[in-house]
């Protein structure tokens, strides 16, 4: 089995859409992927300071120059805005509740929305044509995205990174029974990780 750890509100993993996309196409017949939701700046509750942006968009331009992913920068001119992303993995981890096959191009499809189109992923509303995309009922997701059980998985998801010891994003692990080895902690280009996960 191969876990992703990452978030779909994390720099980047965004730069890393491509890699685990092939990672998936490539990998996933003969060891299935699945997501774990890392949870960033999960439950962040301050308005983000012009120091913080400044921080991020450094991130962002990094990410940019290495990987080639496109971010919208309007981002910045937004006042007082709460990076909070446990919305964000929670809808990942009510969709992959319900389809978890459908996690991944979900988990990335979030990631789209908040880099390249500015849309305000801590809002459920954000999360409507997504989900309809999907082909998935959304008053079925809003009430599981809702719902207390829901909202224990996604801490859950957090608390197994934390466990574990992750503590940066994308993390990539291959897991053979018991056994978890790293395959990466932090963007590598699939030409790189591929020789890897065949070994």
């Amino acid at each position: 089995e191969i876990i992703y750890i990452g978030d779909p509100m994390c720099s980047w993993c965004w730069g890393f859409a491509g890699v685990i996309n092939s990672i998936y196409r490539d990998f996933n017949n003969k060891a299935p992927l699945s997501i774990v939701l890392g949870g960033l700046h999960a439950y962040d509750d301050f308005p983000m300071s012009r120091e913080y942006k400044n921080n991020i968009r450094h991130h962002w331009e990094d990410v940019n120059k290495t990987t080639g992913a496109i971010f919208d920068y309007r981002f910045f001119d937004r006042d007082r805005f709460i990076l909070d992303t446990e919305p964000a993995c929670r809808a990942v981890v009510t969709i992959r509740k319900m389809q978890p096959n459908l996690a991944l191009p979900f988990y990335e499809s979030i990631s789209r929305s908040f880099y390249t189109e500015n849309k305000d992923t801590t809002i459920l509303r954000t999360y409507k044509p997504l989900v309809e995309k999907l082909n998935i009922d959304f008053k079925v997701f809003e009430k599981k995205f809702y719902s207390d059980q829901i909202k224990v998985e996604t801490k859950n998801d957090f608390n197994f990174a934390k466990k574990i010891g992750v503590t940066g994003f994308p993390t990539v692990l291959v897991k053979d029974g018991k056994n978890l080895a790293l395959l990466t902690a932090g963007f590598q280009p699939y030409q790189v990780l591929k020789p890897a996960i065949d070994g």
